[in-house]
């Protein structure tokens, strides 16, 4: 990609085509709203955000309200999505739901089979912290890793519930995968934390400390 489509992705641009030329200029983040709404479902805001927390943000993406509104205002702007407003039953103000166009299906299924795949960048605080382990006392360090124990604990409990909630829909079978990934990458966490606790009683034994 030309450094001109490059600085029009990061700014979430829309250009392109879903033709041959290049693909739509648009931000990761708005793949992703977009690829939500590829499973065909028409969806609020409300809707997106669910969806999101129940597996996006695993292993990705854990947006806010004011994220997902952004993105889907420049999905609308592209033409990749379409709103309309829907009654409320309970008598209150109407809700906006949202679906993809033909135009969007097209874009994001060619973003998922042609777009290069980025390597994960990981920013771990808790390793962060042990880096500078000698800025802190012991009692800290063992404090920071076994609070990452118990998150990492409670995102694979989340992760092998919502696999469960999953089994009924047929149509997320993918996304299922990527839960139960989840679940293992997330079981890794908490052992690898076990063992860096370990670490620190050896390197405790050897120094003294």
């Amino acid at each position: 990609m030309a450094k001109k489509e490059a600085e029009a992705a990061d700014a979430g641009v829309p250009g392109g085509s879903t033709g041959d030329g290049e693909l739509p200029a648009l931000p990761a983040t708005s793949w992703a709203v977009l690829g939500l709404l590829s499973f065909g479902e028409e969806l609020s805001g409300y809707d997106l955000k669910k969806w999101s927390d129940w597996s996006l943000r695993f292993f990705y993406w854990s947006p806010s309200f004011s994220q997902i509104y952004s993105e889907l205002k420049r999905l609308e702007k592209a033409g990749f999505a379409t709103s309309r407003l829907v009654a409320q039953e309970t008598g209150t103000r109407d809700k906006r739901v949202y679906r993809i166009t033909d135009e969007g299906m097209a874009a994001v299924r060619r973003w998922a089979r042609e777009a290069p795949v980025d390597p994960p960048v990981l920013k771990h605080g808790p390793m962060l912290r042990l880096w500078l382990g000698h800025l802190l006392e012991p009692e800290q360090m063992r404090e920071v890793l076994a609070q990452h124990r118990e998150f990492a604990e409670k995102m694979r409990r989340r992760a092998v519930a919502d696999v469960e909630g999953s089994k009924d829909e047929p149509a997320w079978a993918y996304p299922a995968l990527t839960l139960k990934w989840a679940e293992r990458y997330y079981a890794s966490e908490r052992d690898l934390a076990d063992a860096m606790l370990s670490d620190i009683e050896s390197l405790k034994r050897g120094k003294g400390l």
